[in-house]
């Protein structure tokens, strides 16, 4: 990449993490104004918003997807998954632009956005195995299937009722894929 390239490059990414940080305007008109380049430079370097937005939060990415050997070694596999489910939702809260490119990454998945959404689904993919290894999740369940079911979870607000309601439903959600989990108590919320 040449180094004017380059530099573009790092002005949108640095501009899109002050935008997407601002209450406001985050449309990608918004980010190149802020970043001094025209849309069609975001687009020459980001084929979509999505693949944007999770290169902006990277950070957050790789931090989810190391944090699944770990939990899988001190947890069991049900408790692991919740664990790390509810930590994706978590920054999906904090973040709410992450959330909604989690939510339309897999549809959207051109190469730079999977580079970025691929750490995810490997990471959940290793969750799901141990769960189906441990005869805890429905047989046949996939990453995929997860994240679709979690993205509503995202559209819920991040105000304290809220927060509370969205772990009821991720409660739910795992009485649902992990019926037999053996996990009842250990759940908080339950």
């Amino acid at each position: 990449m040449r180094a004017d390239a380059r530099h573009n490059r790092l002005r949108i990414l640095e501009a899109a993490a002050e935008t997407l940080a601002a209450a406001g305007d985050t449309s990608l008109k918004s980010i190149a104004r802020r970043a001094g380049v025209g849309q069609g430079t975001i687009y020459r370097h980001f084929p979509s918003r999505e693949a944007l937005v999770l290169e902006v939060y990277w950070e957050e990415v790789e931090e989810l997807a190391a944090a699944v050997p770990a939990l899988l070694g001190a947890l069991n596999p049900p408790l692991a998954l919740r664990t790390w489910l509810k930590r994706l939702l978590d920054v999906g809260a904090c973040t709410p632009e992450f959330a909604c490119a989690m939510s339309t990454a897999g549809d959207v998945l051109t190469e730079e956005c999977g580079q970025a959404y691929q750490p995810l689904l490997d990471a959940l993919s290793a969750l799901v195995a141990a769960n189906e290894a441990a005869g805890a999740i429905v047989p046949g369940t996939t990453a995929e299937d997860v994240l679709l079911l979690l993205g509503p979870l995202w559209r819920v607000g991040a105000d304290d009722e809220e927060y509370a309601r969205s772990e009821r439903l991720l409660d739910v959600l795992l009485r649902g894929l992990c019926p037999s989990d053996g996990t009842r108590g250990a759940l908080p919320g339950q």
